[in-house]
């Protein structure tokens, strides 16, 4: 590839609308809400230049109000997945030949469509159809989507910068190729932004892609295709396709020209996956990439010398923003005694004086979780604590889905802290509190880093500096985002790569030069301007 050679833009992260009461675009909105309420979409697969209508359609419901629907789409089967994998294929020549500012153009138009024009439309897809509040579909579909578009063109433009030293004589250079094959893109319901990203950043660097997202978020990703499509993605550079998992896996993960997977979802389905990419290496051109942030059990740690009101504040705010069912969101609380009635107290008067329902009316700040199954997964564990005699829920636990997937923000007090909600991903809007003797504080920091095998995000608040240098060290392997007084969610792209080690992922850190350079494979070039003539070196002399 060659080296950066016009300078790009210089991004800035897109700024977050409030929506307060009275602003304009807490009205433009609304009514982007009512209009989009009041229609019933038709979504096809996009295959190549086709729109492919199947006839099988499942419906588009709103969590918050199952019977109501939004439109349909078109389940597609195995042929389809074989479909959208030659269009990819025989779009990658051209697509990988492209001029690198060619490609970036695209996918800054479709950052500048997301933040103007679409802005309302795409806000109000994922409210809609993912139960999202104004300010958490603002964060996620327009501001980090932008966000990922924008900055990862800054981050292309510094790798192919990258060269190697060229001493007198010799001219060495990298080339940034894209990778031997097409990628595989499967994208989760809780965030638009990644339904997008993950896509996006793998044909930034020059790939073809097929993209699966969860059914459950289809309804936005159709409106990130829209805007993908009108901002110049060539036909077969990114397929998308609606194929239930097991039908795609296993068409996808026996081709030849599999070159890679990248993947926001559940950790057991990742390590399915990667199982069945190592019963399949022999069949494949070149190794592929495999690019995956799975689960959490995030937490919080509050020593003696924390803020009880910012502890509080943060429970609420990390635990039950977007209903809990971000990776990052916090799930298991170590507290020391001495503050820990102060912190129940501020925390149990946030939990009550929440508001839920649908995202439409802005005063709530508590919506549905995504579906029944994880309506019934997340009701069973708050089931547990309740017939549990080493716990006791201190705040909510009422669940109901007669008009939507409601439950409300739970608190989960346990004297055990191995206790089951301490260590298994729950997914919603539960928050397991372990109080500690506040003098226990090292013993507590290994509870912390033993009990799960995740490794995803945590937070130690504290005003103490020792401490808070200790609690960085020790927990240094526990958490790939480490926060210092502030809640565990809320990567912005630019200012915190995300990611996480353990059984949270590959830690490529989405938002940052890190995960670009895992969809390129890099070629040397060493060109000789005297090419020597005599195999003989100076120390044969006599």
């Amino acid at each position: 590839m060659p080296t950066a050679i016009y300078k790009v833009p210089i991004p800035k992260n897109e700024p977050v609308n409030s929506y307060a009461p009275g602003t304009p675009e807490r009205a433009s909105l609304q009514a982007k809400l009512k209009e989009l309420r009041a229609q019933e979409v038709d979504v096809p697969m996009y295959i190549g230049a086709e729109e492919v209508r199947t006839g099988k359609t499942l419906p588009l419901n709103p969590p918050h109000d199952h019977q109501h629907k939004l439109g349909q789409f078109h389940e597609g089967d195995g042929s389809h997945v074989e479909q959208a994998i030659k269009a990819a294929l025989a779009a990658k020549q051209e697509w990988a030949d492209l001029h690198w500012q060619q490609r970036a153009s695209v996918f800054l138009k479709a950052a500048d469509l997301i933040a103007g024009p679409y802005r309302d439309k795409i806000n109000a897809a994922t409210m809609l159809g993912q139960s999202k509040n104004a300010f958490q579909a603002e964060i996620d579909s327009a501001c980090e989507l932008a966000d990922f578009l924008r900055f990862n063109v800054k981050y292309m433009t510094e790798i192919y910068e990258e060269q190697p030293f060229s001493p007198d004589g010799v001219w060495n250079r990298m080339e940034y190729r894209p990778l031997e094959g097409f990628v595989f893109a499967l994208t989760p319901f809780n965030f638009t932004a990644i339904a997008g990203n993950l896509p996006s950043s793998a044909a930034l660097m020059g790939n073809t892609v097929v993209w699966k997202p969860a059914y459950s978020q289809i309804y936005a990703a159709n409106v990130v295709m829209e805007i993908f499509k009108e901002a110049g993605v060539p036909d077969g550079v990114i397929n998308l396709i609606f194929v239930d998992g097991p039908t795609t896996g296993d068409i996808i993960f026996k081709h030849p020209d599999f070159a890679g997977i990248h993947f926001t979802g559940s950790t057991g389905v990742f390590q399915n996956i990667w199982k069945l990419i190592g019963e399949n290496i022999e069949k494949y051109k070149s190794y592929p990439r495999i690019v995956g942030e799975t689960g959490g059990k995030d937490f919080i740690v509050a020593h003696k010398t924390a803020d009880p009101k910012q502890v509080a504040t943060a429970i609420t705010r990390g635990a039950f923003e977007f209903q809990g069912q971000k990776c990052s969101a916090a799930s298991r609380v170590y507290i020391a005694d001495n503050i820990w009635d102060e912190v129940k107290e501020n925390l149990v008067a946030d939990v009550k004086d929440i508001k839920m329902g649908g995202p439409e009316d802005f005063e709530n700040f508590f919506n549905a979780v995504i579906d029944k199954k994880a309506f019934d997964k997340i009701k069973g564990y708050i089931d547990q604590a309740k017939e549990s005699n080493v716990a006791e829920v201190i705040a909510g636990g009422e669940c109901d889905d007669s008009k939507g997937y409601f439950i409300q923000p739970t608190v989960i007090v346990t004297k055990d802290p191995q206790f089951v909600t301490m260590q298994e991903e729950i997914f919603g809007p539960v928050v397991t509190i372990y109080v500690y003797e506040a003098e226990n504080f090292e013993e507590t920091l290994t509870l912390v880093d033993e009990t799960s095998p995740y490794a995803l995000t945590g937070a130690i608040f504290s005003n103490d500096r020792y401490i808070i240098e200790r609690a960085t060290k020790r927990l240094s392997q526990a958490a790939g985002n480490f926060y210092v007084n502030d809640k565990p969610t809320g990567a912005v792209v630019n200012q915190n790569p995300f990611g996480g080690a353990r059984k949270s992922g590959t830690n490529d850190k989405a938002g940052s030069k890190l995960n670009l350079l895992r969809w390129c494979s890099a070629r040397m070039v060493k060109e000789t301007f005297v090419t020597p003539t005599d195999y003989k070196y100076p120390f044969m002399g006599e």
